[in-house]
């Protein structure tokens, strides 16, 4: 395509307005602040086109206006991040700084105008080459979130970064304790010391219950309905990861936890007692599992435990994941977890004999 698109190819049909000869796709190109703005326009219809290209004008116009428009980006990413920070958990915030920092070795010279398809392809290729999948994939979305920034405050009119496609994360299927390698760790820890009994008490109420971390040691008695058999997960101060409080079932297991909780306190508990009065229990993990011989177990790993207790009961994943406060409909669950479906699917087809004896 030449530069102004008049050429053989592209018939010029109005101001600023261009035509192909051979698909009959629109197309813009316009001027703004010295720089050429060229658009597909994505229409055949010419009443259609003429209303895009109006448009194309108008955000142009207002991008040629902005103050802002020689912003650099280390400046627009500290904005970004700054004007972010009120909806990001503490973890999110720490992460998406990390991502800024790494962004900046590349792209701390440029103007944020500057930044183009060619240059982010440029990008890609270097650090694609230098880094995992999934710490590419964490810095190309902090990439497009600024970018998107960027033209929501009238600095650039498209995001270039989303040509930009994720890589493939290989994952491999989870490290989840067994029935066995679960009693063990509660016993060992138990069986320490008298200050790692708290931290025994939170891995069993994530194990029965399927929080995430902050989630069950902000679980307070009151937020535990025996009667209704359900209680409710709010995430404490910073909130669930979706920042949507669920109410869950009151499974059995995580029953009988709570009701030797009860029995072993002097007196009831208020409604805004912490069933739990620890935030983590890793140091007691840790010496635990070094001293037994187990893998290296974290409190994540105590919710996959959950899972593949719940999988091996028969639930489906669409239940599993709203328990665990998953929005996909059971799409993670599966991925994550499908190959533990599969084996226990494996087990329990053995017992289909219909009375037939095997020699």
């Amino acid at each position: 395509m030449s530069e102004t698109l008049n050429n053989s190819e592209f018939q010029l049909v109005g101001e600023c307005l261009y035509r192909s000869r051979n698909s009959k796709i629109y197309y813009a190109i316009i001027k703004r602040g010295g720089k050429q703005i060229k658009r597909s326009l994505r229409t055949t219809d010419g009443a259609l086109a003429k209303r895009k290209l109006s448009e194309l004008l108008d955000r142009a116009s207002a991008l040629s206006q902005c103050e802002t428009g020689k912003i650099g980006f280390s400046e627009l990413a500290e904005r970004w991040v700054t004007a972010a920070g009120a909806s990001l958990k503490p973890a999110s915030k720490t992460r998406q700084k990390v991502c800024i920092n790494a962004l900046n070795i590349f792209f701390s010279a440029f103007e944020v105008r500057r930044i183009s398809k060619t240059v982010l392809e440029e990008w890609a290729a270097q650090r694609g080459e230098a880094v995992a999948a999934r710490t590419f994939n964490h810095e190309r979305d902090t990439l497009s979130r600024i970018l998107t920034y960027a033209v929501r405050e009238g600095i650039m009119l498209d995001n270039p970064a989303l040509v930009i496609k994720k890589r493939k994360v290989r994952q491999a299927p989870p490290d989840i304790p067994t029935k066995e390698q679960f009693s063990t760790l509660i016993q060992t820890m138990r069986e320490a010391r008298a200050d790692a009994l708290p931290a025994a008490d939170l891995c069993e109420l994530i194990a029965s219950s399927g929080c995430r971390l902050n989630e069950a040691n902000s679980i307070h008695w009151g937020d535990i309905n025996f009667d209704q058999k359900r209680f409710v997960i709010t995430g404490g101060e910073t909130g669930t990861k979706n920042h949507e409080f669920r109410v869950v079932p009151l499974f059995p297991a995580l029953e009988n936890f709570l009701q030797r909780k009860l029995s072993e306190l002097p007196q009831p508990p208020e409604s805004f007692e912490s069933i739990v009065g620890i935030k983590s229990a890793k140091k007691a993990m840790i010496a635990a599992c070094k001293k037994a011989g187990l893998p290296k177990f974290t409190h994540h790993h105590l919710r996959h435990f959950f899972c593949s207790n719940a999988i091996e009961a028969g639930i489906d994943f669409k239940a599993i994941a709203g328990w665990l406060g998953h929005k996909d409909g059971g799409l993670l669950v599966a991925k994550t977890y499908g190959h533990l479906r599969d084996e226990h699917s494996a087990i329990m087809a053995q017992r289909m004999t219909f009375g037939v004896n095997h020699e």
